[in-house]
Order: C-alpha cells, then structure tokens, then sequence
C-alpha cells in the first residue's frame, strides 16, 4: 500500500532514532526471494518465531548498518538470509526488509531506502461465545473490556491434556502440580479441570510481536468457561486485578437456531484466584472469576452447554 511507505524526510528522522537511541527490534527471516515490495514479504513457516533483541545490544552507524552485539543462537542462523526487523517509532510500528550479513564474526543488518508502517489486519470472526466485563462492583465504575475466545482453546468442551502441545507439556506438568497442592490448600478451585488451560496459556510459545501501534487495548482471552467460572488470561500490563474484586460480567451465547440470534446472560463474578507466568519477562497473568450471582435457569443453560449432557 501505497500510504504505509515512509517518506524520504520521515525515514531519516526514523534513522536518527535508531542512531540516538537504545531501540528493541524483532528480526524474522523470511523467504529469500522478496524485494520491496511489501505485497511479497512472507514468513519462512508460522515455527519461525521473531527474535527479540534489547537495545543495549544493538548499535546503529551513520550510514544506516545495524550492528547487533553479541548476537544469539538463533539470531546467527538468520546469517546471509532475508529478514523482517521490526521496531516500534513514537508507539508506531515500523518495519523493512533485509538480509543478516557478518564480516570478522560482526553481524550486521542494512536499514534500505524503503520503510514500511505496520498495518492493522482486519480479521473477521464470528464467535459462538464472547464476554464483557462492565461494571466493577467496588468502585462502582464502569468499564467496557471484551473478552474473546483465545484462540489455541476449545471452549464449552472438557479440556484434556493433550490440548498443550507436547513440547510444553514437562512445564505445564509442574505448573500443574504446583497449583493443585494451592487449590487443596486453599479449597478455591472446585474440580479443578479448568486449571488445564491455564497451564496451557502460561506455557504457549509468546513470541514478541510488534503491532501497527504500541501497548494497544486488545481483548482479554477466554480460557474457560462453564455454570461456575470464567477464566480469563491477559498478556497486557494494561488491566490490573486484583484478588477479591467483583465484576458485572456478560455473557453472550450465540444461538443456532430459534427466533433469537443471541443469549445474554448477566452474572457477578469475583476474582478467585491470579495465576502468573514464572517466566521473566513474561506479563502473562490467568484471572479465574467465580460467579457470585447467576439465575437459577441460566446455570442449566450453561450447564448443558458446557457438559453436552442435561442439568438435574
């Protein structure tokens, strides 16, 4: 697109921002054969993930070359390939194309003469489930934070262990263990099934992602759901929880077939218990809200809905 190319004035403003200063950036190879255009920039397969790199360990020439300072692993076996580098200028997100060179074991990247803005992808979804957290009971505030399937999980289905891939399952194991010895302890967690997707979330790969503008709002993800609780998991230090707060929370079924397209169901929910990554680095915090007010018949709804089976 035409609009999302800087201007030569604007690209030397962005160099200089990379000379002065400490600036992160992600680097993802890409297939060999690209060129400018951005049309044709593609990831080598969605295993690659971008290799985030500190600013203290990037420093930046007058004539644009990138030099990376004592490079990793996986940032060496980007050698002599095409690469994406991704940063963020004023919170905007920018990016361009080039190749990772070295030269007496100094490896470097080439900042070229086109740089690109980072553009929104508009994805269109239709959710059979969705929530919204509106009102926080204590303060009396209103709010407006959706809340969204995430997408690595299947909800309103008994989760299983086999749904955290094999490669993360060892720290999920340990994850596990270690919230069930709580959960018996504190007698917070009911039968626990839902502490599955949390140990999945927690130990999902979460490469960096660089976006079309910085610390965005973005839909908090919904892990699990039944006639109980609502877990949901954030990667964002811009929503804070605490433990013991309430929330009005709703929740939004679609429905198949019949007259009405949606079911609303309008419950209070406290937060139970905040499960955090263990990993530095990682903001990924899990918030199980356990509902403190819901109707009789929409505790059968989502009962059956959850379970497959009648509610008795």
């Amino acid at each position: 697109m035409a609009d999302s190319t800087l201007t030569g004035i604007e690209r030397e403003l962005v160099v200089q921002y990379l000379i002065d200063g400490n600036v992160p950036v992600t680097i993802t190879p890409l297939d060999d054969n690209i060129s400018d255009s951005e049309e044709e920039i593609r990831p080598v397969n969605s295993q690659i993930f971008p290799v985030a790199i500190k600013g203290e360990n990037i420093t930046v020439k007058k004539n644009g070359t990138i030099i990376l300072e004592n490079p990793g692993a996986s940032v060496k076996e980007f050698l002599n390939k095409a690469v994406k580098v991704e940063f963020y200028f004023n919170r905007v997100g920018l990016y361009f194309n080039s190749k990772v060179t070295a030269k007496k074991d100094v490896y470097s990247v080439s900042i070229p003469n086109v740089i690109y803005r980072i553009q929104d992808v508009i994805e269109q979804r239709n959710y059979d489930f969705s929530a919204l957290l509106y009102y926080e009971c204590k303060t009396g505030r209103e709010l407006n934070m959706l809340c969204l399937p995430w997408e690595n999980t299947e909800l309103l289905t008994r989760p299983v262990w086999k749904s955290i891939p094999l490669e993360n399952q060892k720290k999920a194991k340990s994850l596990l263990e270690n919230y069930v010895a709580q959960a018996k302890l504190e007698k917070n967690a009911g039968n626990g099934i839902q502490l599955i997707p949390v140990c999945n979330y927690l130990t999902f790969e979460n490469p960096v992602k660089i976006e079309s503008l910085q610390d965005r709002i973005k839909p908090l993800n919904i892990l699990y759901v039944d006639h109980q609780r609502l877990v949901l998991g954030l990667d964002s230090i811009n929503y804070t929880f605490i433990q013991n707060d309430e929330y009005g929370i709703k929740l939004s079924f679609s429905l198949k077939s019949g007259p009405i397209m949606t079911r609303d169901i309008f419950v209070t929910a406290v937060v139970n218990k905040i499960y955090r990554s263990e990993i530095q680095g990682d903001n990924r915090i899990c918030v199980d809200c356990r509902y403190t007010t819901i109707q009789e018949e929409d505790i059968r709804f989502i009962y059956e809905k959850a379970t497959k089976t009648l509610f008795i």
